[in-house]
């Protein structure tokens, strides 16, 4: 059996789309993985019935979240596919119904889940010695570190044990360091379910700005500068997040 398939990014945070159809975690890990698959940080699966848009989102080892960049590459997809008419839509997700708009050629912004549970300056105890973490959920957990240095982050050793620290529970928590340079937010993301850092994360994005503005180092809009492109923040009653996504190539894959 053939599968067709569609590799979309968003500033860089890669996606494996699926029209049509739920993707399982067997599924996500196949083809996922950057050695012996298609090569992503998550799987999309699009479904259509009745005028209503369903989006399944997993991450690259199988588990199911809810992903910001990747409900707004599948907005595009949907678009660009004749799935919807008109620049404004509604997404079903694993955190609910989110507007999603058309706001220019290759660019699209999505409503996200409300920032809450936000916990600010928890001192942390990591490799024998004390972290400040602000802790917020954006429909997934986030723990964010303010850094001088974003470039000089230590990601594979601070940042995975803090994924993992008991103060987050058993799920854990995405960690975000990032640093304040004038009215832009540098931001670095080891996220969970990858287990590495990718190159944007639109959840980080929002969950950093949130703190930001908590903490009065920014207003309601924020730009936040990820590795592998910019994502623009505004934040009020509820969130938005808005930003760059393509196809970069489509295909088949034997099941």
């Amino acid at each position: 059996m053939k599968l067709r398939f569609w590799k979309l990014s968003g500033a860089g945070n890669d996606f494996v789309l699926l029209a049509g159809r739920r993707g399982s975690a067997a599924l996500a890990r196949r083809l996922c993985s950057r050695r012996a698959g298609i090569g992503a940080d998550g799987l999309l699966g699009l479904t259509r019935r009745g005028g209503r848009l369903r989006l399944d989102y997993r991450n690259a080892d199988g588990s199911s979240a809810f992903c910001g960049n990747g409900t707004r590459c599948a907005a595009l997809w949907a678009a660009a596919h004749g799935w919807v008419r008109g620049p404004r839509f509604v997404l079903h997700t694993a955190r609910g119904p989110l507007g999603a708009r058309l706001s220019g050629r290759g660019r699209a912004s999505i409503s996200m889940p409300v920032p809450r549970r936000m916990r600010l300056a928890r001192r942390l105890k990591v490799f024998g010695r004390t972290v400040t973490v602000h802790f917020v959920e954006v429909g997934v957990p986030h723990a964010v570190v303010f850094v001088p240095d974003v470039e000089r982050a230590d990601l594979g050793g601070l940042g995975r044990a803090l994924r993992f620290h008991k103060a987050f529970g058993r799920a854990g928590a995405n960690v975000d360091f990032v640093q304040v340079r004038g009215r832009a937010l540098l931001l670095r993301t080891y996220e969970r379910g990858v287990e590495g850092e990718t190159l944007a994360c639109g959840t980080g994005a929002v969950a950093v700005a949130a703190v930001a503005r908590a903490l009065g180092r920014v207003g309601d809009r924020a730009r936040v500068r990820a590795r592998g492109g910019v994502l623009d923040v505004e934040l009020g009653a509820g969130a938005r997040l808005e930003g760059p996504g393509e196809t970069v190539f489509t295909g088949e894959v034997d099941l």
